[in-house]
């Protein structure tokens, strides 16, 4: 049975985006951000998003779009120190900021992908971190229990990907992006590059095709890859 073909516009893939969803975005500042996409949910504009990123970018780029065009009413992130207009927004009362540790913010979205609960640790105890979790006693020990982390949708960019989905980042743009795949319900990528299937070996594959359910090709890379030397 031949693998169906995943190829979609940017504006189709992202049309399926509407008020109120969650939206996990892959990267690590500007390392596999999905800008393209991002640029597409801005002009779409649905509102009321809770956006899942590691970070806010920096002003005029990324996220920073999407909290200037008051399309965001949650972000969970490690941290927005970059950006002072989401911290402005935040301190108006304007944004609602969940701070969460960069390991446990991965571990929670790993911890969605793979059908778990959520996990267990001691990281935070006794700290502002811990506000809004519970306590948890695991082997005679206290611990946190932290929930998993699911989105609507997942936004990825990636280097390569065949028309199944199959996809390979590059270097550390790897990030967040496959853990978002798999802890998402929809999983939207941009790729740079749209190969034939099978010219990525199965080893070579960063994430399956089957967490993958439309590729959208870039075709020039915007100004705000610059940054990424290759």
């Amino acid at each position: 049975m031949p693998l169906p073909t995943k190829y979609a516009a940017a504006v189709d893939a992202i049309a399926e985006i509407g008020d109120g969803a969650t939206v996990m975005l892959g990267g690590f500042g500007v390392p596999g951000t999905p800008f393209r996409l991002i640029a597409e949910l801005v002009r779409r504009g649905p509102r009321g998003l809770t956006i899942i990123k590691n970070d806010a970018n920096e002003a005029g780029m990324g996220v920073d779009l999407l909290l200037a065009n008051g399309q965001v009413d949650r972000l969970i992130a490690t941290h927005i120190g970059l950006n002072p207009n989401a911290m402005r927004l935040m301190n108006e009362g304007e944004l609602r900021v969940d701070f969460v540790p960069q390991g446990i913010l991965a571990e929670r979205i790993r911890a969605a992908g793979s059908g778990l609960l959520g996990i267990v640790t001691d990281i935070g105890m006794g700290t502002e971190l811990e506000s809004g979790t519970e306590r948890v006693a695991v082997a005679g020990q206290t611990a946190l229990f932290e929930p998993a982390l699911r989105a609507d949708f997942a936004l990825v960019h990636a280097a390569e990907a065949d028309p199944f989905g199959n996809l390979r980042f590059a270097g550390s743009a790897r990030n967040f992006n496959p853990l978002m795949a798999m802890a998402a319900d929809r999983t939207i990528v941009e790729a740079e590059r749209i190969v034939g299937l099978g010219a990525i070996p199965a080893e070579d594959a960063h994430l399956p095709g089957a967490f993958v359910d439309h590729v959208t090709p870039i075709t020039t890379l915007p100004e705000v890859y610059d940054v990424v030397q290759r």
